[in-house]
């Protein structure tokens, strides 16, 4: 007889008892020997509807408007539904800072919108036209992605590409001088604009649009437009109409709700129609420039990136020089360098008409220390109340209060708070930056003095963050500084600007046009010769 076999008669409560005695031992040694795993809590928020999310919260003609008092119950990192998708929404000065430069990289991913998905595609497109020829590895190319560009990509191709537009807009002058005198170039262009109107009122948007573009456009393409060639003007009408139309409610619907909002989404087939026209132009200016390139001697941006395709093509391998990314990177750049500094510009001018006294104050320094003669970047550090007064426009005015979208690299823990990578769109809410009420003495007013010491000279806060910040902080920052400083000088030196007859400034409003970005409303202004 097996002696184990009679002393324990396997049963099978038996053996279910035994199992049950190692699974409880296995437990408990489980518990005494590892570390307990910390709770991983996502930021907290309203709480969402089933599909719908946190949308009829949302204020769709001033988005920013509702995060920024959702920040105010809720803390500066919560979580808000945009229709089915959770978004990350970073509030405050300190905490933007924090997540864009300290955790670049795990926030440092750009997030591209449902309608720039689609106009990507239909860049890749447009980038396979006749005009553009294409080797065999570059149709490859085309096919395996249509994620280009600078702005809304991300990856080996938006690295090359940002590496490769800072590094030859700066060899063609941008920060330095020879941009410096394009712009001087270019304000007694705009100058003369101006004064044909005779202090009679005028819509200041479209001469500093084509004023603003022109500079941009001479890195670019290495020449500058007439202000009457009608190719130029529909180019910069139409990018003005997308940027207005890109933010609007409709677009912001279908953005949220794609399967439902292109039934009734007519600013969707705007969008296509102007894109589709400015890229068809764009692709003709880029064929004319290729027609006439001299390897030896680059105009502009558009032939460095020629030469370069040129230079890898014989090795049967151009990367990421290949005609979408040089398309899509040209209009990036087109976009970017018109909209947003003549819009600063224009808010600047109202303002000014605004508060004829702070105007009057600058005009009384610029000739105390410039006079007449044209003015310098260099002036800059001898004009305090006129720097400051450029700096708080753009604090004020505030054209990109949501930026543009983030989103998460890989999974991080974030001031307490576990955010996954799935990715998840982050939102830095520059609006909660530049009218941080802990880091502004008056952040809803006009007021100068927040760039100015006890001894009147020019400060800049660290809040002062317009252009974000981190590895996505906006490219064209130093044209954009150069740009604001002396085409505001310029005009202030020649012109008064006030309401037209019958207005007052207290009627001038300046509740602003909510788009992609936030512009003036439609005004008009006079501008009154100095000297007149």
């Amino acid at each position: 007889m097996d002696v184990s076999v009679a002393l324990f008669p396997l049963t099978s409560s038996s053996v279910l008892g035994s199992v049950l005695v190692l699974l409880l031992a296995y437990v408990a040694w489980a518990s005494a020997s590892s570390t307990p795993e910390p709770r991983r809590q996502e930021p907290p928020g309203p709480r969402p509807l089933p599909l719908l999310g946190n949308l009829l919260q949302l204020n769709l003609h001033g988005p920013h408007w509702t995060l920024l008092e959702m920040s105010k119950k809720y803390g500066q990192v919560f979580t808000f539904h945009m229709g089915p998708k959770k978004v990350v929404v970073l509030a405050g000065y300190k905490t933007v800072k924090e997540a864009l430069v300290q955790h670049a990289e795990e926030f440092g991913e750009r997030d591209p919108l449902n309608t720039i998905k689609e106009t990507k595609l239909e860049h890749g497109k447009s980038a396979n036209c006749k005009l553009l020829s294409f080797t065999r590895a570059q149709r490859v190319n085309e096919i395996v992605s249509l994620t280009r560009g600078v702005i809304w990509t991300n990856g080996d191709s938006w690295k090359e590409m940002r590496r490769f537009a800072l590094s030859n807009l700066r060899d063609f002058g941008m920060g330095k001088k020879a941009c410096e005198d394009k712009i001087i170039e270019e304000c007694q262009h705009l100058l003369e604009v101006f004064k044909d109107f005779r202090g009679e009122a005028f819509d200041t948007q479209q001469p500093l649009n084509y004023a603003v573009s022109n500079i941009i456009c001479s890195l670019v393409f290495g020449d500058r437009f007439q202000y009457d060639d009608p190719a130029f003007t529909a180019m910069v009408q139409r990018t003005s109409r997308n940027i207005q139309i890109v933010g609007g409610p409709s677009l912001q619907l279908y953005n949220m709700f794609p399967w439902i909002g292109k039934w009734f989404s007519s600013e969707r087939e705007e969008l296509r129609v102007l894109g589709t026209a400015n890229r068809k132009q764009a692709t003709e200016l880029i064929q004319g420039l290729k027609e006439t390139l001299d390897p030896q001697s680059s105009r502009g941006l558009v032939d460095a990136f020629l030469i370069r395709q040129q230079q890898l093509e014989d090795s049967g391998d151009v990367g990421h020089f290949h005609n979408s990314n040089l398309l899509i990177t040209v209009s990036n750049l087109f976009v970017a360098g018109t909209e947003t500094t003549s819009t600063t510009l224009r808010w600047a001018l109202l303002l000014m008409a605004k508060y004829p006294e702070i105007q009057e104050k600058v005009q009384a320094e610029l000739k105390r220390v410039i006079g007449d003669r044209q003015v310098q970047v260099e002036d800059r550090k001898n004009l305090p109340f006129t720097d400051a007064v450029v700096h708080e426009t753009q604090r004020l005015s505030d054209i990109i209060p949501m930026s543009l979208p983030h989103r998460t690299s890989q999974d991080v823990t974030f001031r307490g708070y576990f955010i996954k990578k799935m990715p998840r769109t982050v939102c830095p809410l520059l609006t909660s930056v530049l009218h941080d009420e802990r880091e502004w003495e008056k952040p809803l007013s006009f007021h100068p003095q927040h760039f100015l010491d006890k001894d009147g000279k020019f400060v800049k806060p660290d809040a002062f963050m317009p252009f974000s910040a981190g590895r996505r902080v906006c490219l064209g920052e130093s044209l954009a500084r150069m740009e604001l400083f002396i085409f505001f000088v310029t005009l202030l030196q020649h012109f008064r600007f006030r309401p037209p007859p019958g207005v007052t400034e207290d009627e001038l409003d300046l509740t602003p046009c909510v788009g992609g970005t936030l512009c003036p409303a439609p005004h008009k202004l006079c501008a009154v010769s100095v000297a007149g």
